[in-house]
């Protein structure tokens, strides 16, 4: 779990000058720094390094020692370069390797500490996201819709969008690094291998192929660095001189496929770094423009990194798109908003009184409070039996646009420790670092639930709230507990949960 670093998201209401995006991928580390000139950015400096961490994969998904160590080599040079940038203006994100492998948190920590940032693993449809957000932001505003493919080295992100929304987003297990190993792994290149590739690529876009062909579009744009590599050779080439067409990425297959071997390819343009993974982004391509029946594709700059700095201005500029996806689960699990709205206001209203005091004070923890408050009854839809643990379950697994891996995860601990047995061992994979804020907001809210049981949104309940390090001191308006004889039940009981995590509970 890395995203409970307060230290990253501290209030901050301006977007900072100068700006930085890294990109942790299964084949290349890249990172973008810009600057803010009237809400758009101008780039001041890229950098990237070849380092195939899903190359260090083994057969049980962990990630060798090797590898991790070129990565964070790597990491050591992007450090130098984000010297005076501040931590919030920061975002590191792994994508397919990190997010495959056991052991992505040894990395992942080692990692944070050469940059003094937090590293978020993101999903394959929120990477999907990010990417369009990068290419929408490079390309003209223009109407229409756009299919964008990014061919990874452990996943291929395909995105429908118009301007900057997105209308589909699919991520699919197919890379130019995966996919050297199997088809391309002794540097041969054969057609029986290139067919094999372009077979098994094939097979896994039939399952996003009716659904994008149905929605449609109007252009198509490659990202990436397999795709910019292929839009240049066959320009060189003399194949086409308008983009990538169908046709000259046939004459292009053929040609790879006459070399015989990856070193050879070196005679025809590919630059070194790229020699071992190029057949196999070829074959990836070749396979959607014969499955999506794609004419022609142009190449665009903006990318993943792009897609970060971009997503983090809309942040800052309270064009959150986290705020609505949570509204969509609101509306697609038929949660109570009046409810919800009403245990959220009760929520920070005790939380502005103690944040100060449990150390809360970064804006993270109270989206995180306002969010978990929102969403906490949302497993209501599967069953009220044990409906906080169905909750947890539905926001852990579920795609959520704008939300890491972690933040998820945090979100759902909460929703899972609202109600019922309070145990620490709902927070047993999380440091003790990591699980003080989140005991300490779950504590809140599950105060805030107690306090409307009657679920009368008309209801006044004015208390003070003080605490300390291990305790909790609620006071209530002289005889309101008296007249609430429910909730002073509810809360002596919640006073006996509090102990089993090291709380105290009184009530006055």
């Amino acid at each position: 779990m890395t995203s409970l670093h307060s230290d990253n998201n501290a209030s901050k209401k301006e977007i900072p000058e100068t700006l930085a995006s890294i990109d942790l991928g299964s084949n290349s580390f890249h990172m973008v720094v810009g600057r803010t000139v009237y809400g758009e950015i101008r780039t001041l400096d890229k950098l990237g390094e070849k380092i195939q961490l899903a190359a260090g994969l083994d057969n049980k998904n962990y990630l060798s020692e090797a590898s991790q160590e070129r990565g964070l080599e790597c990491l050591k040079r992007f450090a130098q370069r984000l010297q005076g940038i501040p931590p919030h203006a920061i975002q590191v994100v792994g994508t397919n390797a990190l997010r495959v492998a056991k052991n992505s948190r040894d990395f992942t920590r080692k990692a944070e500490a050469i940059l003094g940032a937090p590293v978020e693993i993101i999903a394959g449809r929120e990477e999907a996201r990010l990417v369009y957000l990068g290419v929408a932001h490079t390309l003209a505003d223009d109407a229409g819709r756009k299919l964008v493919i990014d061919i990874g080295g452990g996943s291929t992100e395909f995105i429908i969008g118009e301007r900057f929304e997105t209308q589909a987003l699919e991520s699919l297990h197919m890379g130019c690094v995966s996919f050297r190993e199997r088809y391309f792994g002794d540097g041969t290149i054969t057609k029986k291998g290139m067919r094999a590739a372009i077979a098994h690529a094939s097979r896994e876009l039939l399952n996003i192929r009716y659904r994008f062909q149905a929605l449609g579009w109007q252009t198509s744009i490659g990202s990436s660095g397999s795709i910019k590599a292929i839009a240049h050779l066959v320009e060189s080439l003399g194949y086409s001189k308008e983009g990538i067409t169908a046709q000259s990425l046939n004459q292009l297959k053929a040609h790879v496929i006459s070399q015989g071997h990856i070193e050879n390819l070196q005679d025809i343009g590919v630059k070194k770094d790229r020699l071992s993974i190029f057949p196999s982004g070829l074959a990836i391509l070749c396979a959607c423009f014969e499955v999506l029946s794609i004419d022609i594709m142009t190449f665009a700059d903006g990318a993943l990194r792009e897609g970060l700095l971009y997503d983090m201005i809309g942040r800052i500029q309270h064009e959150d798109v986290r705020e609505r996806t949570i509204s969509a689960l609101q509306e697609r699990y038929m949660v109570d908003m009046p409810h919800a709205q009403t245990v959220e206001r009760t929520a920070m209203y005790a939380f502005r009184q103690v944040q100060h005091y449990w150390g809360l004070n970064a804006d993270f923890f109270a989206d995180l409070l306002r969010w978990s408050s929102r969403l906490h009854e949302v497993g209501l839809a599967i069953s009220h039996t044990q409906y906080h643990k169905h909750g947890a379950y539905l926001i852990k697994y579920s795609d959520l646009s704008g939300f890491s891996n972690q933040l998820q995860q945090a979100i759902a601990t909460l929703i899972r420790s609202h109600r019922r047995k309070f145990s620490a061992d709902i927070f047993a994979g999380y440091s003790d670092e990591q699980s003080k804020p989140l005991i300490r907001l779950a504590i809140l809210l599950r105060l805030a639930v107690a306090l409307n049981r009657s679920r009368d949104s008309g209801q006044s309940t004015t208390f003070k709230v003080d605490a300390d390090a291990d305790a909790l001191n609620i006071e209530f308006e002289p005889e309101w507990l008296e007249q609430h004889p429910l909730t002073r039940d509810d809360l002596e009981i919640e006073a006996d949960q509090l102990k089993s995590v090291g709380y105290s509970l009184h009530i006055s």
